[in-house]
């Protein structure tokens, strides 16, 4: 039974799986973007939101928070001047994890993880669906229609034998 083990090790030391941690949120920082392994990039989630969140608050402790997790000047500054202020009404959930498919090399399960408000091409495709999209419910009159296509076809019936009719006079 796992009870209590919450935290994927990634087959590392906890040195090595601090720094690679730390390496891969400055960098998803900077390039808003990553590509990576789905094991890594969920457990990259886990170590990264709360810093987003964090963020939010500018205040020199929370900077210096920040700073002890990522070790990098750029991007601590980075996510204090620009990143918070696309977050900052947010509520959570600052990232996206898109499974791109697998690895040639080991068959290993890959995906892109992105900062959720930095994605132009969705927001793109969500802003101009959003304006397009009708929802589909089916509506109350579809005895009407099926009524009114039932009297439609006996009239279509009296023209045709109407024009029987006609024929057959000549």
């Amino acid at each position: 039974m796992r009870h209590g083990k919450k935290i994927n090790h990634l087959g590392r030391t906890a040195a090595h799986r601090k720094a690679m941690l730390s390496n891969m949120a400055a960098s998803l920082i900077l390039h808003k973007r990553l590509s990576t392994t789905v094991a890594k990039a969920k457990a990259l989630r886990k170590y990264v939101e709360p810093l987003l969140t964090k963020s939010k608050n500018d205040t020199t402790h929370s900077r210096r928070t920040v700073f002890a997790y990522l070790q990098e000047k750029e991007a601590v500054k980075e996510l204090f001047d620009e990143v918070s202020a696309k977050i900052a009404n947010r509520p959570g959930g600052y990232t996206r994890i898109l499974k791109t498919g697998l690895r040639l090399g080991d068959n290993a399960e890959m995906c892109v993880i992105e900062l959720v408000d930095y994605n132009e091409d969705m927001l793109a495709t969500t802003g101009a669906a959003a304006g397009a999209k009708k929802t589909r419910r089916r509506g109350a009159g579809g005895a009407k229609k099926k009524a009114e296509g039932a009297a439609e076809a006996p009239k279509a019936a009296e023209t045709d034998a109407t024009a029987e009719d006609s024929k057959d006079a000549e």
